[in-house]
């Protein structure tokens, strides 16, 4: 039985106890494709808190950061809610998985889309925690400044450093189509600059996607690994409420993809990915009445447990 790298069997490999990320929530950060810089109204599929646990205290009235903003107000207030957020879940972590180190992790919007100053102020304050090895930082290819790249590079000497870049397809009409507000080229292009820095990458893909076949997802998987990226994210489309992609579900425009195609598509996925590839994430779902569909990502134990048995099936263990 091949055992797949798990994020698990990754850190312990490395750090010998178990490593767990700590899901950070900031108020204050958006995206480039909702306030208006290069799109509104986000990707199709974007309800952010149905993807962001920690987001729970309404965000200041008004106020939303970006690269050009001059002065953050709230800077004293996010780095307490930072150091709030991850004491809480490191005492959950702890206590349920007999979590040892943490990785922060800067999940929801566009981690870097601020200024230096602000981010700075953020990662070396999630650097500083007692039993943290590094941090993880989700954003866009278009989003990430060449001083923040510099700044990581230098951390990347002696912690974990990820950068999470948001692909989910290589399809330029699929990107078009979630108002992704990017193109492939240019993603391609950033996650080159950002490995040649020394900064570890993990890729999320989406399957799913408005359109798109099972050969356009693996094409997708395929052009991943050929950028060489360490760590992979992978997790269905699935329809939440108050979002583009439910009026077009609601319009009988958009049908989610089967638990049967997706794990199969998976377990394909699987066999194309390199051993030292670390997998991060197989599935992902929410147990909510926000769920529209479909509903077999209501129940992640289920899903976990289909997908590992198809797995095993094909000599893999997850």
């Amino acid at each position: 039985m091949q055992e797949v790298l798990t994020a698990g069997r990754y850190f312990r490999k490395h750090f010998n106890c178990n490593v767990y990320k700590t899901p950070i929530s900031i108020l204050g950060f958006t995206c480039p494709n909702i306030d208006g810089s290069k799109a509104r109204g986000g990707c199709v599929f974007c309800e952010n808190e149905s993807f962001s646990p920690n987001l729970g205290i309404q965000k200041p009235k008004g106020f939303l950061l970006n690269h050009t903003s001059v002065e953050n107000p709230f800077i004293a207030s996010q780095l307490v809610q930072l150091e709030s957020q991850f004491n809480q879940t490191k005492k959950i972590l702890a206590k349920k998985f007999k979590a040892k180190k943490f990785l922060v992790y800067f999940q929801s919007f566009t981690n870097t889309y601020a200024p230096f100053k602000t981010l700075k102020a953020l990662y070396d304050k999630a650097l500083s925690f007692e039993d943290t090895i590094g941090i993880s930082i989700g954003t866009r290819a278009d989003s990430i400044e060449k001083e923040i790249l510099e700044y990581l590079s230098e951390k990347a000497k002696t912690k974990e450093i990820w950068i999470e870049y948001g692909i989910q397809s290589v399809y330029n009409e699929t990107l078009e189509k979630i108002n992704r507000a990017e193109t492939i080229e240019d993603i391609e292009k950033q996650i080159k600059l950002t490995r040649k820095y020394g900064i570890k990458v993990c890729a999320h893909l989406i399957f799913g996607l408005p359109g798109e076949t099972q050969e356009m997802m693996l094409e997708s998987v395929k052009k991943a690994i050929e950028l060489g990226v360490e760590s992979i994210k992978i997790h269905p489309l699935y329809v939440v409420k108050k979002t583009a992609l439910a009026n077009d579900f609601k319009k009988k425009q958009f049908t989610p993809i089967s638990e049967e195609e997706y794990i199969d598509t998976l377990v394909k996925t699987i066999k194309l990915i390199p051993k030292e590839m670390m997998v991060q994430r197989i599935t992902a779902g929410i147990s909510d009445d926000s769920l529209l569909s479909p509903f077999w990502c209501n129940n992640k134990h289920r899903q976990m447990y289909n997908i590992k048995e198809a797995l095993k099936k094909e000599g893999y263990e997850y």
